[in-house]
This record gives C-alpha cells, structure tokens and sequence, in this order.
C-alpha cells in the first residue's frame, strides 16, 4: 500500500519513500554498462514528469525547457528525457539548463548525455544523466513530447512523479511526498 510521506520537497531521501511505497518503480543502477550520475547543483529532486523521446537532436528539451516548469500547485516539473542511451552527442548543456532554471523546473534526467558540466555543477538545477560529451547535438526539429518512455526497468508518462538522489531514482503514478 502506497502511504503519502510528509517531507520538504529538498529533504527526501528515496530509500525511505521507497520502504514506504515498494510498489514505486526503480531505475536499475547499470543500464547495458552506463549508469546515472549527477550533473546539476541539486543533488536531489522530485516532481511531475513530463516526458520527451528524442534521438541525438534536442529540439524538443530546449523548446520544453523554455516553458513553464511549473505544475497546478506550483512545484517544478522534472523532464525525463529519453535519448536512446547515445553516448555521441550531449542533448542539454548550461544554455538549456539555464532555461529551464529560469521557467521553474526542479530538474531533468538525461537517458544520455549532457555537457558543460562544470557550469551545471554550480546551477540550481537537478540533472542526472548517463555521462558527459562536448559535443552538441544536431537540431533537426525531431522528438516526441507527452509518450510513454521506457528505460532502466522504469516505464514513465507525463503526469506521473520522479525522485531522485544519490541513491537513484524512482517513480510513482501518485506523488510519494504530501
């Protein structure tokens, strides 16, 4: 049975939400050899997922990134976006990640790359992904918004809630945080 935690939304740790919901799904440490780490000055953040699937072209990251972040409550949204994995190219850099700070996002997890990261290190701004690379992606105005995406073991949609920290992530149909 899932039971609602009372926690700040900076101050949670997701071994306890997950002990106190194991119906929570959770992304495996090691995807194929790769495994999430932490880019952004956040080291922990949560909140309503929106999703975006796109393959070495960014487009849709930095137009989502440029709107509003904010849910109904007011609260930042994460993007979880799916990148295929790719290694070859970053899909968000400290422009988009100011952005995205700027339009009230809590955060964004990358199943790929991201790059200038010494920059990320010191910004507002949760960001995890799967390793860093200078290169920038090609923008060819590609991507799908608001999908069921699937990495990780996870199987998200927008609407849905992440959590994550140092230990991992984890995700909800219900937020896990009251």
């Amino acid at each position: 049975m899932s039971e609602s935690i009372q926690m700040d939304r900076g101050n949670f740790v997701t071994c306890d939400l997950l002990d106190a919901n194991p119906e929570s799904q959770v992304c495996l440490p090691n995807i194929e050899g790769k495994s999430f780490r932490q880019f952004g000055a956040k080291d922990k953040f949560c909140g309503e997922i929106v999703t975006v699937k796109c393959f070495e072209d960014n487009s849709r990251v930095k137009s989502l990134l440029n709107s509003d972040g904010k849910d109904k409550e007011g609260n930042g949204k994460v993007l979880v976006v799916d990148g295929g994995g790719s290694m070859r190219c970053a899909l968000l850099g400290d422009m988009i990640a100011q952005s995205a700070i700027d339009n009230g996002w809590a955060g964004v997890i990358v199943y790929g790359c991201v790059r200038d990261v010494d920059d990320m290190a010191e910004m507002d701004l949760g960001v995890m992904a799967l390793g860093c690379i200078p290169r920038k992606s090609t923008r060819r105005d590609e991507g799908q918004t608001d999908i069921e995406i699937s990495f990780g073991d996870l199987t998200l949609n927008s609407g849905m809630f992440i959590y994550a920290d140092n230990n991992g992530i984890i995700a909800s149909d219900k937020p896990l945080i009251s």
